[in-house]
């Protein structure tokens, strides 16, 4: 399925949309597409780890400390307990696939450190 067509079952934010295309026990597929000039929160997840592969665009990722720029094909392992964030620097969407393992996966396990729609 692509998000980019913005079907019915997308779950909207200030920074894009979400489409999730698997939720099982243990695992949760999500197709993000972030929109020209917006990012998600700095934020932390205590019950999952995840894993980014950049579909399209070229995303600024936050990783830990370190920052930078990614490329489509690229994947990204974001530890559990480590902050990262995802933003679109650019002029055109950036979508990427991610893949959640864990014991949890609802959005009650985002720990906000910054964001630019006061969501803290």
């Amino acid at each position: 399925m692509d998000a980019s067509s913005s079907p019915q079952n997308a779950e909207y934010r200030p920074w894009g949309r979400f489409v999730v295309l698997a939720d099982e026990p243990n695992y949760k597929v999500k197709s993000l597409v972030v929109d020209p000039g917006h990012r998600l929160s700095l934020q932390t997840h205590q019950y999952r780890e995840e894993h980014w592969t950049v579909v399209r665009g070229a995303p600024l990722v936050t990783v830990g400390t370190v920052i930078r720029q990614a490329m489509p094909g690229e994947y990204i392992h974001i530890p559990r307990g480590e902050r990262h964030r995802l933003a679109n620097p650019g002029a055109e969407e950036v979508e990427i696939i991610e893949v959640q393992l864990g014991d949890a996966f609802s959005e009650d396990d985002i720990v906000r450190y910054e964001d630019d729609y006061q969501r803290l």
